[in-house]
Formats: structure tokens, C-alpha cells, sequence
């Protein structure tokens, strides 16, 4: 598996934002407004729902990287085809609301299938928060041994923050950052940290021990391109003044 270059560069740096625009997002108008600001906001990659003509319009916006997310590993080998860089199983968020549910066995038989299918294709995972996180940590060794090259958190859908402002949003932060620090330390692969994860709390990812960040709701709620650009400028300026407090 050859990773992207320059989210190769990125995670040696633990330094990646990901800007997410939603797995079951297909509203190409949205979907473009959130591929912008990730280019001209200084984003790593983006990522977006496995579509093919997702994947061609963005392609078309960006000289980003391209991850495509899905629960159907069958679409993943059309996104790649495609042009998608990268391909994420996860993003579950959009599917509690619904009240579906990803137990660990469903997502291990994903990736398995997923691998089976593209089996050089650099693997994002994200493992459910509604775990616990023994069994986080137990699956992210799992899904490393079945082929996934990255582990991706989450969280920020199950936290309820009780306070408003920077206190709220570590608060809202905090059952991501938790499976960071304690997944981080059980993988050889990177962790990418995301659902509830802002700019006061990027900082506080990579320092639990994740090597970067997913974020979607913090940019895609803003109403304005303009605003948008602003939040992911935010966002990797937070996470360069964590770099450079590691490199003191």
C-alpha cells in the first residue's frame, strides 16, 4: 500500500486535517461549498461519499486528495475507479440518528470485505463509539491485522455537553479524544481523531495521540464559503501551533 504523498507528509507530521462533508451527503451544491473551503482553507484532504460523480466534481475543484466514504464496500471499487485516493469505512454519525447501529463484527466483516475487494487502496476505519473503549482498543487491533491503514475515532454524537463555549466544546470533544489517547497507544497505524472535534480541541487530539483530525459539522453548519474557509483556516492553524509547541 502506497500512501498519498502529501497525507503520507501529514501524518509523519501528525499534523492532517480532514474536511468531511458527510457520508450520505450527495447534494453536489454543498458538497462543493465544503471541497472549497477545505482547498483554500489549507485542508489535507477531503472527504466525501462514495459517488463517482462526487469523486469527478471534486476532482474538478481540488488538487486535494480524495476520500471517499461508505458502509458498502461494493461502491468503493467505482469511487476508486474514479479517482478517490483514499477510502474511509465509517462516518457512521449520519446512521445513529436512524438508530442503526455498527457493532464491532459488522465493521471487522467491512473491512474485511473491502480489502478483499481493493486490496491496495490506502483503508481509513473509524471504530463506533458505542463501544467501550476496551473494545474500541480490541477491534483498532483487529482492523489493523484485517488491512486498514489508518484508525479513525469517534464520539461527538454520543457526548452531551452541559456548558456553552470552550468549556462545551471540550466537553463535546471528549469521548473522541478518550478512544485517541487509548487506541494511539495500542496501534502502529495512525490515528486520526474526529466527530465533536473543533479548534480549541484539535490540539488536544494530537496531544492525546492522535497524528490529526476529521472534521464536518464545525465547517458545514456555517452559512457562508467565506466563513467556511475561515473555520478550516482555524482549524490548521491550531493544529500548526501544536506542531510547533512539539517542536520546541
Amino acid at each position: 500500500m502506497t500512501m498519498h504523498p502529501t497525507v503520507q507528509r501529514a501524518f509523519t507530521n501528525r499534523c492532517v486535517l480532514k474536511v468531511i462533508s458527510g457520508l450520505n451527503n450527495f447534494n453536489s451544491h454543498s458538497v462543493a461549498a465544503t471541497i472549497k473551503a477545505a482547498h483554500h482553507g489549507g485542508a489535507t484532504f477531503v472527504d466525501i461519499a462514495a459517488d463517482t460523480e462526487l469523486v469527478q466534481m471534486a476532482k474538478k475543484l481540488t488538487n486535494l486528495p480524495i476520500c471517499v466514504s461508505s458502509v458498502e464496500p461494493e461502491k468503493f471499487v467505482q469511487a476508486v475507479a474514479g479517482g478517490a485516493d483514499l477510502i474511509e469505512i465509517g462516518n457512521f454519525d449520519s446512521f445513529y440518528a436512524q438508530g442503526r447501529k455498527f457493532e464491532a463484527d459488522e465493521v471487522l466483516a467491512l473491512t474485511e470485505q473491502t480489502r478483499a475487494l481493493l486490496p491496495e487502496i490506502t483503508l481509513s476505519v473509524t471504530v463506533p463509539h458505542i463501544l467501550t473503549l476496551d473494545q474500541q482498543v480490541q477491534l483498532a487491533e483487529e482492523l489493523v491485522k484485517a488491512g486498514a491503514d489508518i484508525i479513525q475515532t469517534e464520539g461527538g454524537t454520543s457526548s452531551q455537553p452541559t456548558h456553552s463555549g470552550t468549556l462545551g466544546l471540550i466537553e463535546k470533544a471528549a469521548p473522541t479524544l478518550a478512544a485517541a489517547y487509548e487506541i494511539s497507544r495500542a496501534v502502529s497505524v495512525p490515528v486520526l481523531c474526529a466527530s465533536g472535534i473543533s479548534n480549541v480541541t484539535a490540539p488536544l487530539a494530537i496531544a492525546a495521540g492522535a497524528s490529526g483530525v476529521g472534521v464536518g459539522s464545525a465547517i458545514n453548519q456555517l452559512n457562508s464559503e467565506v466563513a467556511m474557509i475561515a473555520a478550516v483556516r482555524g482549524l490548521v492553524e491550531a493544529l500548526g501551533t501544536e506542531l510547533r509547541v512539539r517542536s520546541l
